[in-house]
């Protein structure tokens, strides 16, 4: 029987939030390894953002996240922030560039972010060991013991970072939640985020008919609202704007979508008409809306196809633009696990210190990442946590020596 290995400190999952945390660790001295069943460490960070890694956003802040506790990400949000990891990437010789709203990527591509967690892992002397399934976790007199197939470990603090149930094909699983549960911790119920919606019917068939066509608009369910692009596609509706919402959205809520992307609809229409007074309300929405947009519009009779604009009331213009202003649609659900970017909800942050991740119902149990029930929005928010939660994480693990 092969011998028991002991480390200060045992991280699972090869993930953003796990290796920074042990990279981080490693370096302040613990001896650390890292545990994962995959073949290839930190595959989320690999395909973000077309393989450019969106990184972080400039404008994170805590109201950004959603959580059952929306004060929980606070501390480790202000304690790590995304200065901070640019410092890192400078330090690596990595550069980066802003799109919109905030979101950074990597000219280098996603592999320089992986490669570097990777160097910050090695420099402190850190293990790592993939393709390696954990078949038990035993606890006793303040030790965990991990065992895998091959061989047993043994450590004082436990940091599971697995991530959650979105993306089952690069091997996701509830692995955290079974193990926080197992361990007294209760869990807000997890569901897919960021991820685009399908609808049923007539309108299934409407939206197909329209599948790649794309605007600005203005999206709200319960939530707040997000003015950025919407996308149909043969199931329903994507793009960023929905994506944003469906975090937010609950099964048989109304998703409510203004084509005029929060601008005043009536003073547009109205600019329009003296602009193009002899096109028809439908012809002159053409510099604002896809075609294709416009004519399914006029299909359902919320814009004129006839007549010219010179002849057409401000009262009517007002009435098409409450109209496209006020456009709702019931999503039928969600495309699911398979294509959620990310996993809402997950372990409740009543049984962890914002401080410290770790487990209030059993010392030197941490959980990290996309598996705590904080969720951010689309465009690196994600990313941020996991290094903020993980740098919170790895200080305490520290403290702890």
């Amino acid at each position: 029987m092969s011998r028991t290995r002991t480390y200060d400190a045992i991280v699972l999952g090869a993930g953003a939030a796990g290796l920074f945390c042990a990279g981080r660790a490693a370096q302040a001295g613990l001896s650390v390894l890292v545990l994962d069943h995959a073949r290839a460490p930190a595959e989320k960070v690999r395909i973000s953002g077309g393989g450019r890694c969106n990184f972080t956003n400039l404008e994170t802040v805590p109201e950004r996240f959603i959580s059952a506790n929306p004060h929980f990400a606070k501390s480790a949000l202000a304690r790590y922030t995304p200065s901070d990891f640019l410092a890192l990437m400078a330090a690596h010789g990595l550069t980066w560039h802003e799109k919109t709203l905030g979101q950074l990527f990597c000219d280098q591509r996603s592999g320089a972010i992986i490669a570097m967690l990777l160097a910050e892992l090695e420099k402190g002397g850190g293990a790592l060991r993939l393709q390696t399934p954990i078949r038990d976790i035993a606890h006793a007199d303040a030790r965990f013991r991990v065992e895998t197939d091959a061989e047993t470990f043994e450590t004082g603090q436990l940091v599971v970072a697995t991530g959650g149930l979105s993306i089952p094909k690069m091997g996701a699983s509830g692995f955290a939640y079974e193990l926080a549960e197992r361990f007294g911790h209760a869990l807000v119920t997890p569901r897919p985020a960021l991820v685009p919606f399908t609808v049923e019917g007539r309108l299934k068939e409407e939206f197909a008919a329209l599948a790649g066509v794309a605007a600005p608009v203005r999206a709200q369910a319960q939530g707040p609202a997000f003015t950025e692009a919407m996308l149909f596609t043969h199931r329903g509706l994507s793009g960023p704007a929905m994506l944003q919402v469906s975090s937010y959205w609950r099964e048989g809520e109304r998703v409510a979508i203004d084509f005029f992307a929060g601008e005043d609809g009536a003073q547009a229409l109205k600019a329009l008409k003296e602009e193009f007074p002899m096109r028809s309300l439908a012809g002159a929405l053409e510099t604002r809306l896809p075609r294709r947009l416009v004519d399914y519009l006029a299909g359902r009779g919320l814009v004129q196809s006839g007549g010219r604009l010179a002849e057409t009331s401000h009262g009517e213009l007002e009435r098409v633009a409450a109209s496209l202003s006020a456009f709702a649609v019931t999503p039928s659900g969600t495309e699911g696990w398979r294509t959620a970017e990310v996993t809402a909800g997950g372990i409740g942050t009543d049984g962890l210190s914002s401080k410290t991740m770790e487990s209030r119902h059993v010392p030197g149990l941490h959980f990290i990442g996309e598996c705590v029930d904080v969720t951010g929005w689309l465009g690196g928010y994600n990313f941020q946590w996991a290094w903020a939660s993980a740098a919170a994480c790895a200080a305490a693990l520290e403290s702890s020596r």
